[in-house]
């Protein structure tokens, strides 16, 4: 199974601004497209998978493709080679692996540790070159919202392999880099006044 689209609620030229190179409205990563410019909700709002068996994924708006992967992907002048990670989030995380797994998707592990933002459990699925993380929401967050709700996606983890230079790149738009979870990388996260709707973070490979 393999990730064929993301789409976002951006503007072409919001993606553009932060040194992503856009055609029409779909920008490449790696062997990903992302479309821009959807027109209903706020942020990461659905994707295209390759190979699935049911679009009906927890709250996960799916579509079905058999597209081929894009061609050479084009470079980005902000150094960005390819999606490392999606994130998603559920209020039931046992629920949501359970459906994903019966559609055929590959659960790789469960990490049973709280993250430094206070998410106390992840499940991580692999989509061809791209992972899949389903963070299981602060039960807080989950009372606040009203209780168990569907799933829902949430945003993205790039890689770049120069962090150092995609940071003076973007300048104001991004934080500093710091160490990340995953040891031996780093990490820096772009701030909303990137103008982009989705939370991204930028990770060295």
């Amino acid at each position: 199974m393999t990730l064929d689209e993301l789409r976002v609620a951006d503007s072409p030229a919001s993606w553009r601004a932060c040194g992503f190179a856009v055609e029409d409205e779909v920008c490449v990563i790696g062997e990903v497209r992302i479309r821009l410019g959807a027109q209903e909700g706020k942020g990461l709002v659905g994707w295209s998978l390759g190979g699935i068996e049911t679009t009906e994924l927890d709250g996960l708006a799916t579509t079905a493709s058999d597209r081929p992967p894009p061609g050479e992907a084009p470079v980005h002048p902000n150094g960005i080679t390819a999606i490392d990670h999606v994130v998603a989030i559920s209020s039931d995380l046992d629920r949501t692996v359970a459906v994903l797994g019966d559609a055929g998707l590959d659960l790789r592990r469960v990490r049973e540790e709280p993250t430094p933002a206070g998410a106390p459990r992840q499940a991580f699925f692999r989509l061809g070159a791209t992972i899949l993380e389903v963070v299981q929401e602060p039960p807080e967050a989950t009372e606040r919202a009203g209780g168990d709700r569907p799933a829902f996606f949430w945003g993205l983890a790039l890689v770049a392999p120069d962090l150092e230079r995609t940071v003076a790149f973007l300048g104001d738009r991004v934080g500093e880099a710091r160490p990340a979870v995953q040891p031996g990388r780093r990490i820096a996260t772009l701030r909303r006044s990137a103008g982009l709707s989705v939370p991204v973070a930028l990770m060295t490979p």
